[in-house]
Parts: C-alpha cells; sequence; structure tokens
C-alpha cells in the first residue's frame, strides 16, 4: 500500500534547504514552511560530541533567552515565611515551606516548575520519590535551587528553558513561537548556542557540536551551521 504524504509535506519538502545555514537564516527558512493553524512551538536539538555515561561530560542547567519562549509556567517557590509574599508577587502559584510539602504529599500537583532556597531543600528531600521521577526536583545544576529565589520565580515564570543531555548526547530546548519575529527567534536561538557552547566540557575532545537543527512542531528540520574549533584528543 502506498504511504501517503500531504499536500503539506510535499510542498515543504520543496521548501526544504540541502544545505547547513547561518542561524538567522535557518530561522528564515523555518518560517517559509506551510504549518498548520496554530502557533506552532520551534524546537532547537543539537547533537553533542560528548560520552553521556561519564558524569564529567554530563551537560544540564537553564537559561533566560533574551525574547521569552512566548509561553509562562506555573512556578511553586519553596522559601521562607518572609520571602513567600514577594514569591507570589513575582508569579508564583504557590509558596511556603512544610505547608507545602504536605499539600503535594496530599496529591496537588498543580504546576510545572518548582525552585528552592538552599536551606529548604532539607524540607523539600521528603518529595523525592513524588518530584524525582516527573522532573521536578529543584536541582543546583538546572538552577531552580538558589538564594535568590524571587528572581528565579520571575525566570521560570517567564519560561526560563531547562535543558539536559539524553542518552544519545542529544540537548533539546525551545526557543520561541511561530509567530516570533524572525529576528527575536534568531536572537534566541544564537543566545541557546553560545550558551550551550561555553558548557563545553573540558573531557569533551574533537568536534563538540556535532549537528544543529531547528525545526517547528510540524515542519521539516533546517541544520544549523555551527562555527567552532575541534580540541584534539
Amino acid at each position: 500500500m502506498a504511504e501517503f504524504i500531504s499536500k503539506r509535506s510535499k510542498s515543504n519538502a520543496t521548501l526544504k534547504p540541502t544545505q547547513a545555514l547561518e542561524p538567522a537564516q535557518a530561522v528564515a527558512a523555518v518560517k517559509k514552511f506551510k504549518g498548520p493553524k496554530f502557533d506552532q512551538t520551534v524546537n532547537v536539538v543539537m547533537h553533542l560530541g560528548i560520552n553521556p555515561d561519564q558524569a564529567d561530560q554530563a551537560i544540564r542547567g537553564s537559561v533566560s533567552l533574551p525574547n521569552g519562549i512566548g509561553v509562562k509556567k506555573r512556578v511553586i517557590a519553596f522559601c521562607r515565611e518572609d520571602n513567600i509574599k514577594p514569591a507570589k508577587e513575582a508569579g508564583a502559584v504557590e509558596a511556603g515551606g512544610d505547608d507545602l510539602v504536605a499539600k503535594i504529599e496530599g496529591g496537588w500537583m498543580d504546576f510545572d516548575v518548582a525552585v528552592a532556597t538552599p536551606d529548604m531543600m532539607r524540607v523539600v528531600s521528603k518529595l523525592g520519590k513524588v518530584l524525582g521521577p516527573k522532573g521536578l526536583m529543584p536541582s543546583p545544576k538546572s538552577g531552580t535551587v538558589t538564594p535568590q529565589v524571587v528572581e528565579a520565580v520571575k525566570e521560570y515564570s517567564a519560561g526560563k528553558v531547562e535543558f539536559r543531555n539524553d542518552k544519545g548526547g542529544n540537548v533539546h530546548a525551545v526557543v520561541g513561537k511561530m509567530s516570533f519575529k524572525e529576528a527575536d527567534l534568531a536572537a534566541n536561538l544564537e543566545h541557546f548556542i553560545k550558551h550551550i557552547e561555553k558548557m563545553r566540557p573540558s573531557a569533551a575532545k574533537g568536534v563538540y557540536i556535532k549537528k544543529c537543527v531547528i525545526a517547528g512542531c510540524m515542519t521539516p528540520g533546517v541544520e544549523v551551521k555551527i562555527q567552532q574549533a575541534a580540541v584534539e584528543e
């Protein structure tokens, strides 16, 4: 039986570039594809020259993109009483200590990101089995454990991007919406690429960023040209 290919897919196939493009050109190419009626999320995927099995080569963190990502996140804050009001004013849907832990233990999970001050992790650790499997446990590596909890609430509420490499050495992140101006999407893409470049582990040899692709959630991918020097093994 012949495989059905939609008119949109056929049209997009003729528009897909055959070579890697500079970030701004890659964004322009993605925005030219025909897409669905809804505002697509635009993603970037980078294949890195790291050994995912080695802890000293793991890539994990968070970054605030210059033009946001077009999505607001529900953030909770584990903090002391004097920070509860400022955290809520900054956008937290809930804030507190033991009372917030009890609420989550009771089954409440209406949030996307949890941030905490370092001194509250003793309390938050009780939720390890609940938040850990869902990837919601606050962590210093991801930037969700910080003394500046109010600032963290502001950043994550606005859509601060969290990322970590998978078992294949790939890093995935959202860089905006298809409705963004080309210049704003390109600025976000370039900012993310530079951020990942700065995180290069000293143990990673050879070519660090092996491939970078940007795409809408329902469009073909466009390869992004990366300028970098290889590190000798």
